[in-house]
């Protein structure tokens, strides 16, 4: 459990910080922070702030879709967005263009690190993986299509509020499934009752979808 727990809150923290590089990188992000960093642009509020505001209301969207929420999924919420804002007052802004070529992929890999740190903690998906997965169960339709929709309907409403749309959007929509594919086995700490599904499956499959980050 302790083990469990030390993954877990690294894991949260080094996701935040992940989103400050890609911020700070300046080149485009996640679909996500689009919509987070158009709200903060309209409104002044922080980075951090609004990623525990829209994480809360995603939550809150659970609720119709019966979808359970576990010790993960709170601290997720909470924890994600002062540990980006730690990350945005760390690093600074209006970087030379060579830096912030460089500073995407770290932020990319990091994230990947650390969506298979807290996930293969096993404590419960973050908010917006919980959300893909749900509409999933009540409607049936595969998970990329909700996925799809739910990020096309978030990133439009940011660009729309002046979100930072670019090049670096497109590149992690392709590589973050991937690479976090990759990074969850590395990561995922077996259960006592893995041992008894692997002898009725033939096999221990994963108890969290291998989608895209815990707090997307």
């Amino acid at each position: 459990m302790l083990r469990r727990s030390i993954q877990l809150l690294l894991g949260l923290l080094l996701y935040g910080i992940a989103l400050a590089l890609i911020v700070r990188a300046a080149i485009g992000v996640a679909p996500w922070d689009v919509l987070t960093q158009g709200i903060s642009l309209k409104t002044g509020w922080g980075f951090g702030a609004i990623t525990i505001g829209v994480g809360a209301v995603v939550l809150l969207i659970w609720i119709p879709l019966k979808q359970k929420p576990g010790i993960g999924t709170v601290l997720n919420v909470l924890l994600v967005g002062p540990a980006a804002d730690l990350g945005l007052w760390l690093i600074p802004e209006n970087l030379d263009l060579w830096l912030r070529i460089l500073l995407f992929p770290t932020g990319l890999f990091v994230l990947a690190l650390a969506t298979g740190l807290y996930i293969g903690a096993r404590f419960g998906a973050g908010p917006r993986d919980g959300l893909m997965t749900g509409i999933h169960e009540r409607t049936g339709w595969p998970i990329w299509v909700g996925r799809t929709g739910v990020e096309l309907v978030v990133l439009t409403a940011g660009w729309i509020l002046g979100g930072n749309v670019g090049v670096g959007t497109v590149l992690f929509a392709l590589l973050v499934g991937p690479l976090c594919n990759i990074t969850i086995p590395w990561f995922r700490i077996a259960l006592p009752g893995d041992a008894v599904d692997d002898q009725l499956q033939g096999s221990v499959e994963p108890s969290e979808p291998l989608v895209d980050s815990p707090a997307n």
